[in-house]
């Protein structure tokens, strides 16, 4: 499996931590990290400025339709940013990690 990092902006913390916690509890995801931003985007022909919750979610490439289409399901963005970044290099043990906790069946702990 090959870790990633999923990153999606929503309108308010307290959906970036439901966002969050479903995709953990559905094995989707190892982690998310949520942080507070300010966005400058153009919308319907109109620059606009609002302060959004940034949402870093560590996944594998193997999972990736399964976030996205969650993601989808979840948000309220008519058009929400969705998109995937590979790392370049990964801290092995951190990587299995991820790779463990994504995977649909848990493997025993010995």
């Amino acid at each position: 499996m090959t870790p990633i990092a999923v990153v999606t902006t929503v309108a308010s913390r307290a959906e970036a931590q439901n966002l969050a916690q479903a995709l953990v509890q559905r094995r989707l995801a190892a982690c998310a990290q949520i942080s507070q931003i300010d966005s400058i985007y153009r919308w319907r022909g109109q620059v606009q400025q609002e302060p959004e919750c940034r949402i870093v979610i560590k996944t594998t490439r193997e999972r990736y339709a399964q976030v996205e289409q969650a993601i989808r399901e979840l948000h309220s963005y008519e058009l929400p940013a969705i998109h995937a970044v590979a790392f370049e290099a990964i801290y092995a043990p951190y990587g299995e990690w991820i790779a463990q906790s994504c995977e649909a069946e848990p493997r025993p702990t010995t």
